[in-house]
């Protein structure tokens, strides 16, 4: 493999809001109107609580890092790195401007989940809410989780404390307020009144039962749901917890509505096929395994060259890392090629066996013994 001239990056299309670059920006304020039929109410987001929008929280994210002089977030750094075609970084934005989900597919490790993180990284959109999927997940576990229980626990609580204190006729026990016992699942959270989307992520689709895509549907049409536990009360509104950590969300109503419909990153491995109507609300993706010039950027954005001794480590493992999928059909992730070049760069590789043993155990395919 040959080291060439980086050629002159050309000028970005003017409609690409997303451009795959780990400069952050504020290209979202360039985002046309969404189609009439993706159109949300556009009430301001007053209703959030506490101040900081996802934009500061960002800058949160961003100063820690800082901070931190050489280390890293490991997850804010794989959006900072995160490589991405012409076709691909095409369709993020053709799911941006129609305000609809990109279902993202491909073999484990090519980067499907990364690619949201590089979008709410280049776009300041804040942290991602991340939805990892399971055979058990339900449309109720992203939406939000009521814990009756507990509140009924502290309703008991209170009144024996009342008794115990309270000699006369006890007098009629509050229950407490509902907020605390009810917390947005990361669906719910990314359907909150934002100024600006959030990104959630809905990871490994796939793996779910066969009613969840379908559960979906309705979600995506119309950015809103109900919380009926929140309805049914006589006030007018509820501080709620949210899926971002100590932040908390005024619910008015018991309605969930969001204001600018979030970017939705749908991944699947492929292993099984989706219902027709919710393919069509859908941008499609198919990231394909990386070819030699892709992993060698990817490969320079996570570990910068060192020597010369470090170039021809990396060219001899990212050469067997593509022979192996080229040749023997092996499944192989991103990530441990990134690993094998982390231990080459230790004195393992000095050893003896060092780089027979780094590529027969940490290039082992995932398909294979």
């Amino acid at each position: 493999m040959e080291e060439t001239e980086e050629p002159t990056a050309a000028e970005p299309p003017h409609w690409w809001v997303y451009r795959c670059t780990p400069e952050p920006h504020d290209g979202i304020e360039r985002l046309p109107d969404p189609p009439p039929w993706r159109a949300f109410a556009r009430q301001a987001a007053d209703d959030i609580a506490p101040g900081p929008t996802p934009y500061e929280v960002e800058d949160a994210v961003g100063d820690e890092v800082g901070r931190a002089g050489t280390r890293r977030l490991g997850r804010h750094l794989r959006g900072m790195t995160y490589q991405a075609d012409p076709e691909e970084i095409n369709l993020v934005n053709m799911a941006l401007h129609l305000r609809r989900p990109l279902l993202v597919t491909g073999q484990p490790g090519v980067g499907k989940s990364t690619l949201a993180y590089s979008i709410a990284h280049e776009l300041k959109l804040g942290p991602v809410l991340r939805w990892s999927i399971t055979s058990r997940s339900t449309l109720l576990e992203g939406q939000y989780h009521y814990d009756a229980i507990g509140r009924l626990q502290d309703v008991g609580l209170h009144r024996d404390k009342v008794l115990s204190g309270h000699d006369g006729a006890p007098e009629a026990v509050e229950p407490p307020d509902i907020g605390p016992y009810l917390r947005l699942g990361p669906l719910g959270t990314a359907l909150l009144p934002w100024r600006r989307p959030r990104v959630l992520l809905v990871d490994e689709i796939d793996k779910s039962d066969l009613d969840l895509p379908n559960d979906l549907l309705n979600i995506f049409e119309e950015g809103e749901f109900l919380i009926p536990e929140l309805a049914r009360l006589a006030q007018g509104s509820a501080k709620v917890m949210t899926a971002d950590p100590g932040r908390w969300a005024e619910v008015h109503s018991g309605q969930v509505s969001c204001t600018e419909f979030p970017v939705v990153v749908l991944t699947s491995n492929g292993e099984r096929d989706f219902p027709p109507a919710f393919l069509r609300r859908c941008v499609r993706l198919e990231i394909a395994p990386p070819d030699e010039n892709k992993l060698a950027h990817m490969v320079a954005a996570h570990l910068p060259l060192r020597d010369e001794g470090d170039l021809a480590k990396r060219r001899r493992l990212i050469a067997t890392f593509l022979r192996k999928q080229r040749d023997e059909s092996a499944d192989l992730a991103n990530d441990q090629l990134l690993n094998a070049l982390h231990m080459a760069a230790s004195s393992l590789w000095e050893e003896a066996d060092g780089p027979d043993l780094i590529e027969r155990r940490l290039l082992r395919p995932l398909n294979g013994d």
